[in-house]
């Protein structure tokens, strides 16, 4: 997508205080007799009365922000401007999850296609890799597995992030792209994408290596000591934990705001800021809403391998302790493993992209450019109007 002032950073240096929404530059005037009064001293809104972001007194009334009831020409709720897949305005948990369905559903093509190149990538790395390393490294087969699998899980989350960005920043505006469009715009910052996803990983699980590599180098002894060694490893989830939340909005930083790997980083943590709780509850629910998912999809797979005799209850073990699949039991994992991530990976993908848009929204006042980019005359764009939004893909 373009670098549309919709999606640019704000220039300040600064971040805005969590307790103000900060206007517009320059908001156009509402048209209609709906526009609240000039002589209001504080624009309705998120208020003292009504949430946390109010608007400071002599401001311009900014439209679609009005009492609960219907002020203002939009009003608050289900009546604010909705361009696109969610309306523009703070979202709450169940806004974010059937916004991210929406956006899944209605560009089903481009999102459900970038998602099955990448689940099919990715179990035919990981079929291939378990054929490669399969019975050759004794009882440490299924570890060195695991390992080998990582780089290519990560070149292709960097991937799926970078396309299905792209795919959400229209969506919000009501608009849509192909998968080539996106692959053409995302290009370019696949490289710091990479960068930005591998330090913000290295720097959460650096703090779990930290912690729990003196339980492993600990050559046993005194029960007590390997006590408070495993103590200070579980003591290390929870920093970890912390900083996987304040870094989980660096990648859409990166990608539509056009920053570097570092100053990324630094937008993710200012934006976490004060929601650090909210954002972690919203994407642990959505990891548990996929994993769901991923097990009702194994499930008929998982069944008719047993009843084809593919899949035993118990998995044979040889003697030198490692796991032995057939192949066939192989393929019928990674094709319910392909259907599964089509079908999870865009979700959450999409996800964490409206997290971001929510978050600017609450902070940064970007409703009001989101609005304007879309081409809402209230706002001061051109074009259709809220009354006239465009054909979803």
């Amino acid at each position: 997508m373009t670098d549309t002032p919709g999606w640019a950073s704000p220039s300040s240096s600064e971040p805005p205080s969590d307790g103000v929404r900060p206007p517009a530059d320059a908001p156009a005037a509402v048209p209609g007799p709906s526009a609240p009064p000039q002589s209001t001293p504080q624009a309705p809104g998120w208020n003292g009365q009504y949430g946390q972001y109010g608007q400071q007194p002599g401001a311009p009334a900014r439209p679609g922000w009005g009492r609960p009831g219907g002020q203002g020409p939009y009003g608050y709720g289900q009546h604010s401007p909705r361009p696109g897949v969610i309306p523009l305005r703070p979202l709450g948990v169940g806004e974010l999850l059937d916004g991210a369905v929406t956006t899944v559903r209605r560009h089903w093509r481009t999102t459900l296609s970038l998602a099955l190149g990448v689940a099919v990538l990715e179990q035919a790395g990981q079929v291939g890799v378990r054929f490669l390393v399969s019975g050759k490294t004794g009882s440490s087969t299924q570890i060195v597995q695991f390992a080998a699998s990582i780089p290519l899980s990560v070149l292709l989350n960097v991937l799926a992030t970078a396309l299905l960005t792209i795919v959400v920043s229209r969506a919000v505006l009501g608009r849509t792209v192909t998968a080539a469009d996106a692959w053409r715009e995302a290009r370019p910052r696949l490289p710091q994408l990479l960068g930005v996803t591998l330090l913000a990983t290295l720097l959460s699980a650096g703090v779990l290596v930290l912690g729990f590599a003196p339980l492993f180098l600990y050559g046993g002894g005194s029960v007590g000591a390997a006590a408070l060694l495993s103590l200070l490893g579980l003591a290390s989830l929870p920093v970890a934990l912390w900083l996987w939340v304040r870094y989980s909005l660096a990648a859409p930083a990166l990608m539509l705001e056009k920053q570097g790997v570092i100053t990324s980083l630094s937008r993710s943590a200012r934006l976490v800021r004060g929601s650090w709780w909210r954002i972690l509850g919203v994407n642990l629910l959505a990891q548990v809403m996929a994993l769901v998912f991923a097990l009702v999809i194994a499930m008929p797979f998982t069944i008719a391998g047993m009843a084809l005799g593919y899949i035993d209850l118990e998995q044979q073990s040889s003697f030198d302790g490692t796991i032995t699949q057939s192949t066939a039991t192989l393929i019928i994992t990674a094709i319910s493993g392909i259907i599964s991530s089509t079908l999870t990976i865009p979700f959450l993908g999409t996800l964490g992209v409206l997290i971001y848009v929510d978050q600017r929204i609450r902070r940064e006042a970007l409703d009001i450019e989101l609005a304007r980019a879309a081409g809402l005359p209230e706002y001061g764009g051109t074009g259709w109007g809220g009354d006239q939004p465009p054909a979803a893909g």
